[in-house]
This record gives structure tokens, C-alpha cells and sequence, in this order.
């Protein structure tokens, strides 16, 4: 039975594809905080950290704007997070190699190590989440990145 009050093209609330992105999203965002409370991480603060961990192999100096890239996160909220885990002791700012007026991120050896503790817990809640997709879990990600690149 169509709602009268709302002018809505769908039957039912739960037919919106916008309206169940969100509920899913708030599930896996809860099952995502509570196994990353052990580490005293949030979310975000773990994507950017292991991000960073990601990227800072070799030589190549990591930018914040490299960092927020990867991510794919808002500039001004990755240099609030950055700093929170540079109060962690997690993360540092150093000196660019060949530009004076930058500085570049690296991991801690101990925020290397938690990246790498965390993201092995993080991944395991994402297989016990979309567990149910079963052989489908695949297809789903290849849906989420076209949707990602919008």
C-alpha cells in the first residue's frame, strides 16, 4: 500500500537502492567500530593509517594529498586524522627530500605494526559481513568501485 503522505516513486521504503546503501553501510560501519576498539581505532584513522602503510615502501616520499588520493578522502579531515595519529605516535612528518617546504608521512615501526595487526581483523569482519553474498562478493565490490568512480 502506496504512502499518501509521502510523493515517493517506490511502494515500499525498502525498494530505495539510496535508502538501503545507507542502512548496510551503518550495519558494517558498527561491526567495522567494534573490531577495531581493541586497537583504540576508528574507522577512518585505520584507512589512513594502512593506507599510508601501503604506500610508504621504497624511497618515494608520501604526500598528504597522496595519502587522501589512495583513500579517497576529504583533504581537511585526512590532516585532522593525521594529526590524532601523530598524537598516537602512530605516524610522522619529516623533512621532503627534495622540497623544502613539504613534508612527507611515514608509519612508526609501532603504527606499521598495528596497521598490520588491525588490518587482519578488519578483513575478517568484512568476510563475516558479506559472508552472505557468498560467490556473489565479487561482482558486489566490481558494482561498488563503478559506483566510486561517479
Amino acid at each position: 500500500m502506496r504512502n499518501e503522505g509521502l510523493r515517493t516513486e517506490f511502494t515500499q521504503a525498502d525498494e530505495s537502492p539510496g535508502l538501503l546503501l545507507w542502512q548496510v553501510t551503518n550495519r558494517w560501519q558498527a561491526a567495522q567500530r567494534a573490531a577495531l576498539a581493541p586497537f583504540d581505532l576508528t574507522h577512518v584513522q585505520f584507512v589512513l593509517l594502512a593506507s599510508l602503510t601501503y604506500l610508504a615502501v621504497g624511497d618515494d616520499p608520501v604526500m598528504q594529498r597522496d595519502l587522501a588520493a589512495q583513500a579517497v578522502t576529504d583533504p581537511m579531515m585526512t590532516s585532522q586524522v593525521l594529526r590524532a595519529l601523530e598524537q598516537k605516535g602512530l605516524v610522522e612528518r619529516r623533512d621532503h627530500p627534495s622540497d623544502r617546504r613539504a613534508k612527507s608521512l611515514v608509519p612508526t615501526e609501532a603504527g606499521r605494526a598495528l596497521a598490520n595487526r588491525a588490518v587482519a581483523v578488519v578483513e575478517a569482519c568484512d568476510r563475516e559481513f558479506f559472508g552472505p553474498l557468498g560467490a556473489r562478493t565479487g561482482q558486489f565490490a566490481t558494482d561498488l568501485r563503478r559506483l566510486r568512480r561517479l
